[in-house]
């Protein structure tokens, strides 16, 4: 999530090393997104695939299911494609759904994270598979070029990149986005993208990245405003030491040894290291679950429940660079039938994103009558330029520039040695 005042604005692009490393790019071209090699599973392969979602239980996730399972709600993954065809997503997919200028071959999963992702947000479990938070909700796939695409010039010219796929997803009917998925750079028109998205009342979720164990830099598009960036947690709640840090840490949610497809064979699960890129796919869940049950909320309303709800030991007002605004509980808002989410066109984190893109999208949502409740922002209104799709090319200029920061920023920071945070609290309870 972008930031002012606590979370200022970045333009320049930042660091990330250590589990998510992509080498510098030149400044001809953008480096792509890393992808699944990173923050690798370990090499155990599991039996009983369930039986490791130990958030499961503690969660609640029976007792969430009868207030709402996802159902009506469909979720855009951008990653590495979505094998439709695993026993967990037979049904669950909707590939005729991809817009076709960024429908190519998506369904075949390079890696097997994009799949993954898919499982854990709406799986239904059969065949032993993953069992997903919201299996009533469907996937609508977007295959992008990330850092692990191994193949030829022309394979990779006919797939998109991450801001041409987000700027179809914004012209569909998804509500959520889920990017599990992180980057150095920012990729072709991404914050265009991302703006676009953003005022098209899409929320927005991704992993904040695995660089914890150094800099901590979180990487793009969690740091893009209007983008919720999402951080792992243990069973504890503790915040993974691997786990990006920073002004950009929005929520989190459990991302320590969660069960993902070992390659793209699909031939067995393994036991995943820990990772915010499955935390952020189990938010897009909850966020799934959440809207199911309340289908007239807007994307600020349900941002904000994921926020009220979340667990922390610490005051609202001054989220933990570490865990946010605390770690998911949605069954808190599906609990409370009395729960009030609040104004439609009211933006919960319009300080952090410094505009009013999602207030907007609100207001277009709901009636035509402006919300009396306050909203500090930096743009009274929405531009034209956000309201269009934007063009999607690469900037060699601004990738210059970019790398260019890059540098200069490198040479005169100064690495502190990191005190970890353990941000506990009881999300289970």
């Amino acid at each position: 999530m972008g930031s002012q005042g606590r979370r200022r604005r970045l333009r320049v692009v930042g660091a990330l090393a250590g589990a998510l490393v992509v080498s510098a790019a030149p400044a001809a071209g953008p480096a792509p997104i890393a992808g699944a090699a990173a923050a690798a599973p370990t090499a155990t392969t599991l039996d009983d695939v369930q039986a490791q979602q130990w958030y499961l239980e503690p969660m609640q996730v029976e007792q969430m299911w009868k207030a709402g399972t996802g159902e009506g709600v469909k979720v855009a993954v951008i990653d590495s494609g979505v094998n439709a065809d695993t026993p967990s997503l037979k049904g669950q997919v909707l590939v005729d759904e991809v817009p076709e200028a960024v429908g190519h071959r998506p369904t075949d999963d390079y890696t097997g994270l994009g799949t993954t992702m898919a499982e854990l947000i709406a799986g239904t479990g059969a065949g032993g598979g993953i069992q997903g938070l919201a299996p009533g909700a469907r996937i609508v796939p977007y295959r992008v070029e990330l850092d692990t695409m191994r193949a030829g010039a022309e394979e990779k010219r006919k797939t998109p990149d991450l801001s041409e796929a987000l700027t179809a997803a914004a012209d569909t009917d998804v509500k959520i986005i889920n990017m599990s998925l992180s980057s150095r750079w920012l990729t072709g028109n991404e914050e265009a993208a991302v703006e676009y998205a953003a005022s098209k009342g899409k929320l927005l979720i991704a992993s904040v990245g695995n660089d914890g164990g150094k800099e901590g830099e979180i990487g793009y598009p969690a740091r893009d405003p209007y983008v919720v960036g999402v951080t792992a947690s243990d069973s504890s709640g503790t915040v993974s030491k691997t786990a990006s840090y920073g002004d950009h840490v929005d929520l989190a949610a459990p991302g320590d040894k969660i069960p993902r497809w070992c390659d793209a064979d699909f031939a067995a699960y393994c036991a995943g290291d820990p990772d915010t890129r499955p935390a952020a796919a189990l938010v897009s869940g909850a966020a799934a679950l959440i809207w199911s049950a309340h289908p007239d909320w807007t994307v600020n309303q349900v941002t904000r429940a994921l926020i009220d709800t979340a667990g922390r030991s610490w005051d609202k007002d001054n989220p933990s660079k570490y865990l946010g605004y605390g770690l998911i509980r949605p069954r808190k808002v599906l609990e409370d039938a009395g729960y009030d989410a609040g104004a439609a066109d009211v933006d919960p984190l319009a300080k952090e994103n410094g505009g009013d893109l999602l207030a907007a999208s609100g207001a277009e949502a709901g009636d035509d009558t402006p919300s009396d409740g306050g909203q500090d922002t930096a743009d009274s209104s929405v531009s034209a330029a956000s309201t269009a799709p934007p063009p999607n090319h690469y900037d060699p200029l601004w990738l210059s520039l970019s790398a260019a920061a890059t540098v200069i920023g490198l040479a005169t920071t100064v690495i502190a040695l990191l005190q970890l945070r353990r941000g506990r609290t009881a999300w289970q309870r």
